[in-house]
């Protein structure tokens, strides 16, 4: 059972870690907004961006009210987070067991998919249950990486900028890869940072063989394959990247939404 001093450390590493998040996106909307651009060095330089974009690519930023809740939690017990899935999320057993296939279109452009709730059935029930309610038609695939050994398409936003239902989170994580590396192909579920129960509607498609450092919390959950047509996102990385993009990671060049996720 926690005791009132677990439950002290755990808002105090909340709030530690919600302050490096703040003071690294504030360091980043001040890049974008420099007028000159430095150009970037080969080498050392290199690696160190391909590490901080590796590493903070699905951590999200946390709210003022987040932030001031974690404060808060020094004072009350209810801070501490709890493993739980919202009350609309579907129930892991409802896919346990199945593998199911379907298309996936993409500006006109279509993949061939396959979730595999054998070894994900929690994020199999999840995006079955979003693409049967036709939740996934029309929102944007909002951010894309292209550099050289970090090559995904993050899908399944309701807006350009990437918003998604804060009360809409679940959990646990599942199939992550204990090495690290998400082969070309790969469908696996985005989440904030540092939070096993913090997997949302979102989702990304890697579409070359790519390490993603795993956080606290472990890796990311891996639900299916693109089976055809990957393509498609290739493609979209090709063409690249909005002006304002920085290390690689940004919007693409040209918005990209989903016409239609069908499974069956």
């Amino acid at each position: 059972m926690a005791t009132r001093s677990r439950d002290d450390r755990e808002a105090r590493r909340r709030i530690r870690q919600m302050e490096a998040k703040r003071a690294l996106r504030q360091q980043q909307t001040k890049r974008r907004r420099r007028d000159n651009i430095v150009a970037v060095g080969a080498g050392a330089s290199a690696l160190v961006l391909a590490a901080v974009l590796q590493l903070t690519v699905f951590n999200s930023n946390p709210t003022e009210a987040e932030y001031a809740a974690a404060q808060a939690g020094l004072s009350s017990p209810s801070a501490s987070p709890q493993a739980s899935n919202s009350a609309d999320v579907p129930a892991a057993d409802t896919a346990a067991g199945k593998t199911f296939t379907g298309e996936l279109a993409l500006n006109g452009g279509v993949l061939g998919v396959r979730i595999d709730g054998t070894t994900a059935p929690q994020a199999a029930a999840v995006i079955k249950s979003l693409s049967d309610s036709g939740y996934y038609d029309g929102t944007f695939c909002h951010r894309l990486t292209t550099s050289e050994t970090f090559g995904l398409l993050q899908c399944g936003a309701k807006s350009e900028d990437g918003a998604d239902d804060a009360n809409y989170r679940w959990g646990p994580l599942e199939n992550t890869p204990s090495s690290n590396t998400y082969p070309a192909g790969t469908i696996a579920v985005a989440r904030t940072g540092n939070n096993a129960y913090g997997n949302g509607h979102q989702f990304f498609i890697v579409y070359k063989d790519t390490t993603i450092p795993a956080d606290s919390a472990g890796g990311y959950t891996v639900v299916g394959q693109v089976t055809s047509g990957l393509d498609v996102v290739s493609k979209i990385a090709a063409a690249g990247l909005k002006a304002d993009a920085t290390n690689n990671d940004g919007a693409p060049v040209a918005p990209v939404t989903i016409d239609s996720f069908s499974l069956k």
